[in-house]
Order: structure tokens, then sequence, then C-alpha cells
């Protein structure tokens, strides 16, 4: 597998953290494992979560957000389209 050429990328810091894992994750995630994530950089998820997801880093890598009513701004909470092995991350801007 060909290597990034960049390892800095624009915008707002976004960091996954694994929140919880109902079976067993097909890409191996556990509870609890944490990595940056960015428009980019998939971070090692399988395309489907990343795809349904993708909007979400988007919105905030680039300075969106969500109501306050739903959240906040800064976080997001996201659930793995595969139901059996269901994996729930967290989505947390950085603001730097």
């Amino acid at each position: 597998m060909a290597k990034p050429k960049r390892t800095t990328f624009p915008g707002h810091k976004v960091t996954a953290t694994v929140r919880s894992v109902k079976g067993k994750c097909s890409w191996g995630h556990e509870e609890g494992d944490t990595f940056n994530i960015n428009c980019q950089d998939t971070a090692g998820l399988c395309g489907m979560f990343y795809h349904d997801i993708f909007p979400y880093i988007a919105m905030l890598q680039f300075g969106g957000g969500l109501p306050e009513e739903w959240g906040g701004p800064d976080v997001v909470t996201v659930v793995c389209v595969d139901r059996t092995n269901r994996v729930t991350l967290e989505l947390c801007r950085e603001n730097e």
C-alpha cells in the first residue's frame, strides 16, 4: 500500500473514539480505540462506514457543527451500518 504523501491536512483535527462494539467488528475495532480521521485519510475504517460518516467528518474538519440540542457543534456520534456487529464512534473536533 502506498504511503500518504501528506502528513498534515487543512482544517480542524478530528478524533474518532470507539464508544461501543456490539458483536465483533470485522475490521478489528474495539471499544476505547482512538484515532485521527479526516476527509483525506480513512484511518482504517471500512469503506461502508467511512462513506456513511464522510459528511460529518467534513463538517467537523471544515468548521461546521450541529445544534447544541443535538450534542453541540464539536461532537457527533455515528453508528456503523452493520447492525449485527455495530460499532459506535464519537467524532470530536479539536479546536486548536
